[in-house]
């Protein structure tokens, strides 16, 4: 007796696929005039240049000479989670809620903001969980409190995603994941190189 597995797998990804649009509906749905004022300014990565750099101070304050191996591999860790990101994204190609015509009349946007037409993976999804996750790796005496405002500052750039309509829940999910394992594998780059050119961390 054989068991065909396509019913199955189709009824499992329409239920998701269900779930993944609700629960993106529902927290789409909170909004405001002053939240939508605010968001954009947040969901803007050069807005936290200050934090950016305050990181870059501790970091070089830290590990000193060292500290130029971060320089080095930050930029090749942004372009892994980014590119690898776009990569799926245009290996995917699922429409945003913006550019969904079963859902994009019900999604809450500001000043017509809608984002490109395809969104699985979320880009910023990657990137800011791809810098959260390096610095708490390099600081890993950091005190607890701090590592959950990093991880928290992960997720409110995430949430910003949700609110202005550009992103389901899953998209910013799959791309925590990507920024999460180019910030673990840099930051063995990171210990190799550590070893080899200078002597290792303590």
């Amino acid at each position: 007796m054989s068991f065909d597995e396509g019913p199955v797998l189709e009824f499992m990804f329409e239920t998701f696929e269900n779930i993944d649009r609700a629960l993106f509906l529902k927290l789409n749905g909170f909004h405001n005039e002053a939240l939508d004022a605010v968001i954009p300014v947040l969901t803007y990565f050069p807005t936290w240049t200050p934090l950016f750099l305050l990181v870059v101070f501790f970091l070089v304050r830290k590990y000193k000479k060292r500290s130029s191996l971060f320089l080095l591999i930050l930029p090749i860790m942004i372009l892994c989670s980014d590119q690898g990101s776009n990569l799926v994204k245009k290996s995917v190609k699922r429409y945003r809620p913006t550019h969904n015509t079963e859902i994009g009349t019900q999604v809450h946007t500001v000043e017509g903001y809608k984002g490109g037409q395809y969104g699985f993976v979320s880009g910023h999804a990657a990137n800011s969980f791809a810098l959260a996750t390096i610095v708490i790796l390099l600081f890993p005496v950091m005190n607890r409190w701090l590592k959950i405002v990093c991880v928290l500052w992960a997720l409110l750039i995430c949430y910003t995603r949700i609110y202005l309509g550009v992103h389901y829940p899953s998209d910013l999910f799959v791309g925590a994941c990507i920024g999460i394992v180019s910030a673990i594998l840099m930051h063995r780059l990171f210990l190799v190189l550590d070893k080899k050119l200078f002597s290792s961390l303590t």
